[in-house]
């Protein structure tokens, strides 16, 4: 069985930046990920909110810093399970085991499932879409409707999957405001005749220029943003889209038909986040991971040498999960130092 300092389950940003901290440490690290490729969640991102630097750029810095010699990765690799035992841990995937002197755990988060809100008509209307698809016609610099015209209206609809105790999710998921704010710039910039209406609740400007990107995108881009709940959409005789709302600012009942409506989507713990947090008994109520401490040991787990980063914990930006990494591979290489094996 091959044995390393640490075992780091996930290669998104999180698993990413912890790896190259704790090479640099001096640390034997194995990077698993289940799928074909590093980079998590940002292989699905274009640019980054607020500044629009590049995801494929920032992804392939992460790249060359993992090309390390005390790195190991391993793709296409499924964990199934974990076990601890004399100040050791297992760790079983489906081809082979491993030894770590600790674990942690960078397994992620997963989209919302927008089928699941069946009054938006996601998976029956087809020009009704999520976020994570509509960046991907935004990195291709193509925007169209499933007949292959160039939208004329476009409605962004937040707080899908989050703030919503129909589905059992009650908290912010962070990104969804900012993301439909930079979205919509994206989609003027390639689309300048495009109208563009934005349905929210609140809209939550939390970070650093994060207001300024929000009062440009109406000043200079005339995005319209509209504050309501969106009841129902169904397709017109047209084949287009009619959103039923209500202006809750102005108490008045609110029809509005658009070409393409845009599911702001939120955050949910992923597989392997819920499959681990309910073994070891450290599932948040949305079974997200819940650390040690929130405030003072936000990296640790009530078990010895099993860590957590990012948002297995719960939803982050990416600059905070990429920050959290790095925090988590101090944590880490502290307990390493500590602990005689």
């Amino acid at each position: 069985m091959e044995k390393y300092d640490v075992v780091i389950i996930g290669a998104g940003p999180a698993g990413l930046e912890a790896a190259y901290r704790l090479a640099q440490f001096k640390h034997k690290v194995l990077l698993l990920e289940k799928e074909d490729k590093v980079g998590g969640k940002l292989l699905n991102m274009d640019k980054l909110f607020p500044d629009f630097y590049s995801a494929k750029e920032l992804l392939a810095q992460m790249n060359q810093h993992v090309e390390n010699q005390n790195i190991t990765i391993k793709t296409n690799t499924n964990v199934i399970d974990l076990e601890q035992a004399n100040n050791q841990w297992t760790v079983l995937t489906e081809k082979e085991a491993f030894q770590g002197k600790s674990i942690l755990l960078a397994s992620g988060y997963n989209y919302f499932d927008a089928s699941r809100k069946e009054e938006y008509g996601y998976g029956i209307y087809p020009d009704v879409i999520t976020s994570v698809e509509l960046e991907a016609m935004i990195a291709n610099g193509n925007i169209e409707t499933v007949k292959g015209k160039k939208p004329q209206t476009i409605a962004f609809l937040q707080c899908v999957g989050s703030r919503d105790e129909k589905v059992g999710n009650h908290y912010c998921s962070i990104n969804c405001c900012i993301c439909a704010v930079k979205q919509s710039i994206e989609v003027k910039e390639l689309l300048p005749e495009v109208e563009q209406y934005c349905f929210y609740m609140d809209l939550r400007m939390s970070g650093q220029f994060y207001e300024e990107l929000y009062r440009k995108s109406q000043e200079r881009y005339n995005v319209q943003y509209i504050r309501g709940r969106v009841s129902e959409v169904a397709p017109t005789f047209d084949n287009r889209l009619q959103i039923k709302s209500e202006n809750t600012l102005l108490s008045r009942p609110l029809k509005l038909t658009v070409d393409m409506l845009v599911l702001m989507v939120g955050m949910e713990a992923a597989e392997t986040t819920l499959k681990f947090a309910t073994k070891f008994d450290i599932a948040s109520p949305y079974g997200f991971i819940l650390s040690k401490h929130r405030h003072l040991s936000d990296n640790q787990t009530q078990y010895s040498g099993l860590f957590v980063a990012g948002t297995c914990k719960r939803p982050l930006t990416v600059p905070k999960t990429i920050k959290d990494g790095a925090t988590a591979a101090a944590e880490v290489s502290l307990f390493l130092n500590q602990n005689k094996f």
